[in-house]
């Protein structure tokens, strides 16, 4: 099953390879519905919402959806069913926003990047920069002691 790239945070997330394997199960139910469940894994590649290297994120999808028409409760009409064609792609796409992290990153001990300079403070550990001085002092700097 293809999915369409996903902009996620100003940013653009791809499935690798563009597309997933899907299993799908379908059920009838007393009184002419379908109870349904999607499973698939995913792995999207795109940058670290922290130091912006690619953060290959891994997932499991588990939705389930019931169809339970003619009851007259909304919650138990499926949206990506109409009368007999299930829109599994419009599914698959919409359990996948819905189980996003809310930040995708490389890895969780991610330092991200340095606010003065932007350097990448995963590879430099120990980067730092000296404390601005205090602006109250800043007046004695321009002294000539000659």
């Amino acid at each position: 099953m293809p999915v369409e790239p996903l902009e996620f945070g100003s940013e653009t997330y791809t499935a690798e390879d563009g597309a997933v394997e899907v299993r799908l199960d379908v059920s009838r139910t007393t009184g002419h519905g379908n109870a349904m469940r999607l499973r698939y894994d995913v792995r999207l590649h795109g940058p670290c919402m922290r130091c912006l290297e690619d953060a290959g994120a891994g997932m499991h999808i588990d939705a389930r959806e019931v169809d339970q028409p003619g009851t007259g409760d909304e919650d138990l009409v499926s949206p990506y069913l109409d009368e007999q064609t299930l829109d599994v792609r419009a599914w698959v796409r919409d359990a996948l926003v819905l189980a996003l992290p809310v930040q995708i990153v490389c890895r969780e001990e991610c330092r991200g990047l340095c606010v003065t300079c932007g350097a990448n403070l995963n590879a430099d550990p120990r980067h730092q920069h000296d404390p601005e001085p205090d602006p109250r002092w800043a007046k004695l700097s321009e002294l000539k002691l000659d």
